[in-house]
């Protein structure tokens, strides 16, 4: 029986590294990551030795997120021997902030117990650190800290870091008392009587709750230009009157048009608090209310008095111009707009005992076999485990507990099966894998196990290798990746880490001379325009428009290129020209670099091959609903 295994992720820093780290080191660091265990209902973590409570129970309280790792096949009592093994490795004397932790510790025990490891973002952050100007200047301290000890048990930085903090830090003593509490934090194991340092006046402001950042220093405000594309400052002070007046209006337009994550920000700076007159000095501030507004940290237009139609203006042509429209956003396109943007997914459940009888037939029809399973085994775990998985979440009406199997040994079986069958007879196992797929939890899981060895990569990796893949294969691969955007993580994972692979089987299959696999493959094409739409309108919707530096132009090039290919030669099912057509549209769309693609586009004849589907006789398309389609992205889309 497999059990739930869950890693709990601590902010040791209290949400200050995500304030101040831009500050203090030049470099975004979003928390200071101590991570622990979850499993068998107990938490366990590294500090002054190995530490065991109940989850949650820790110095640390709640933590800040908790990832599902997956599952385990391993008993509680042998895992109590391996923590038992483990005791003489994790000591208190070995306990070191950046090189022995918590989270090396962690990396471990999720390796033992599902084969898994921690998130990256966790794992690199001590090279991120001493990435940083501060954190090569504190490392031979940190190092300090833990060869000498402290007579209380708990490292405390020696006073050289102090010096070696200002060198490179504005604010040596915000430095230096951040790393004392975090060593504190990171190497006990229970309640601790250490500060967290709060934020002084140099620390970055806190926007209210209209989204206005009030600035009291010159370093927290050059903090919000650097950090945010577009700026209005608002400069007041307490004794001004009409101040008074116009503050409602400033609130009014930050609340409706603040962008988080480096987008627009509205600061106000009152000159009456702090350092206030240092900021309005700096600008040339005399009067009150005074705006200033600011592109990329530049000044680009000042307005005096409380003018309330003018600040309106003002901020709407500042937005304009630092996110300028997308030249689709105002075009009619309803055909476009009316595409569902829900996956296609292949849900035919085959006749499962069929399906493992087949698999059994060509596992028996082959000798030698290689590999850690044996035959014996192979067929044993597809008959014990893997259909009736299979058979309880295609089941109907759906079972009331999700159906659950050790995952994690899935990897070992598909690699053996894959390592001793042709390619031919490889199509079952693709299948099983499209069937499971659409199941939440192992699409999460699949989703997890991340890199080559996942065995969705290997699958896709036979059909490339082959350059004669059989057609039932090939067909069966994608609509297995088809059904892998049926979850959110999965689907990421295919547009992100498997983009290639995943490229070149869709370049490929677009013009195979088989109607079933070009459907199929007009299918995935699909599902990835979706997802990419999807993401696009996210951004869209809190930013405004979307940043070229994030999407790949190549990557565009190559997919419209293919898509025009197959719409051109597409004669034998409308349906496959409909799907095509549609991932046309969904990748140009909002794409950020319409400008680059338009010369492509021409050269490609693209709007004469979409005209050419609108013609009577071989290849047209009859459905009134496709033709509508293909006219606009035609008209409208193409050049």
């Amino acid at each position: 029986m497999s059990t739930p295994v869950q890693l709990y992720v601590y902010d040791l820093s209290n949400g200050l590294a995500r304030q101040l780290s831009m500050q203090l080191t030049g470099r975004q660091i979003d928390g200071i990551w101590h991570t622990s265990v979850v499993v068998f209902g107990k938490e366990i973590f590294y500090g002054q030795g190995i530490s065991i409570t109940p989850p949650g129970g820790s110095h640390l309280g709640q933590p800040s997120s908790v990832v599902e790792m997956g599952e385990t096949a391993i008993d509680e009592d042998t895992f109590e021997q391996y923590l038992s093994e483990m005791r003489q490795q994790f000591t208190a004397e070995k306990y070191h902030l950046l090189d022995f932790n918590c989270n090396t510790f962690t990396n471990e025990c999720i390796a033992f117990l599902t084969g898994g490891s921690i998130p990256d973002y966790i794992r690199s952050l001590p090279a991120d650190f001493l990435s940083t100007p501060l954190g090569a200047a504190l490392r031979p301290n940190i190092d300090a800290m833990y060869r000498r000890g402290a007579p209380s048990g708990l490292p405390t930085p020696p006073p050289e870091a102090a010096r070696a903090a200002a060198q490179v830090s504005p604010n040596p003593a915000l430095a230096t008392g951040l790393l004392e509490a975090i060593a504190a934090r990171a190497s006990s194991s229970g309640p601790t009587g250490s500060y967290m340092p709060t934020p002084a006046a140099t620390s970055p402001s806190t926007p209210d709750a209209t989204g206005v950042k009030s600035c009291a220093d010159p370093t927290s405000f050059q903090s919000i230009l650097r950090d945010n594309h577009a700026v209005i400052a608002f400069f007041t002070s307490r004794t001004c009157g009409p101040c008074r007046v116009i503050e409602p209006v400033f609130q009014d337009l930050a609340q409706r048009k603040t962008k988080t994550n480096g987008g627009v920000a509205f600061a106000k700076v009152d000159l009456g608090v702090g350092a206030g007159t240092a900021i309005a000095g700096q600008y040339g501030v005399r009067a009150t209310p005074t705006f200033i507004f600011f592109l990329d940290g530049r000044k680009t237009h000042e307005l005096r008095g409380a003018n309330a139609p003018e600040l309106r203006t003002q901020v709407d042509l500042l937005i304009y111009e630092a996110f300028p429209p997308h030249p689709h956003k105002s075009v009619s396109l309803p055909a476009i707009d009316s595409i569902s943007l829900k996956p296609i997914l292949f849900t035919q459940i085959p006749n499962l005992d069929t399906l493992l009888s087949k698999l059994n037939e060509f596992i028996d029809s082959v000798s030698p076999w290689t590999g850690a399973l044996t035959q014996a085994q192979v067929k044993q775990a597809l008959s014990k485990t893997v259909i009736p998985f299979l058979k309880t979440s295609s089941s109907t009406p759906p079972p009331l507990q999700p159906p659950t199997a050790p995952f994690d040994y899935w990897p070992a079986l598909v690699s053996s099966l894959v390592s001793n069958l042709t390619v031919g007879n490889l199509f079952p196992l693709a299948d099983t894998w499209r069937i499971a797929l659409l199941n939440p939890r192992f699409s999460e899981w699949s989703a997890a196990k991340k890199g080559p060895q996942n065995p969705m990569n290997v699958l896709l990796s036979k059909a490339l290798e082959s350059n004669d893949a059989p057609r039932n294969y090939l067909l069966t691969v994608l609509r297995m990746l088809s059904n892998a955007f049926s979850g959110p993580s999965l689907a990421q994972e295919c547009i992100t880490s498997m983009r290639n692979d995943l490229t070149a089987i869709l370049v490929s299959t677009l013009l195979h001379e088989n109607v079933a696999v070009r459907s199929a493959a007009a299918s995935l094409a699909f599902n990835v325009a979706a997802l990419l739409q999807k993401h696009r309108l996210e951004k869209i919707e809190s930013h405004g428009n979307i940043d070229p530096e994030e999407e790949d132009l190549d990557w565009e090039l190559e997919v419209i290129s293919a898509l025009l290919e197959a719409i051109g030669r597409e004669n034998a099912s409308e349906d496959t020209v409909h799907r095509l057509t549609a991932s046309l549209a969904l990748v140009l769309r909002f794409s950020p670099h319409i400008g680059d693609l338009i010369p492509l586009m021409e050269v490609l004849r693209s709007r004469s091959i979409l005209t050419g589907k609108l013609q009577k006789g071989d290849g047209g398309v009859t459905q009134v609903e496709i033709r509508k389609l293909v006219t606009e992205v035609a008209e409208k889309l193409c050049p």
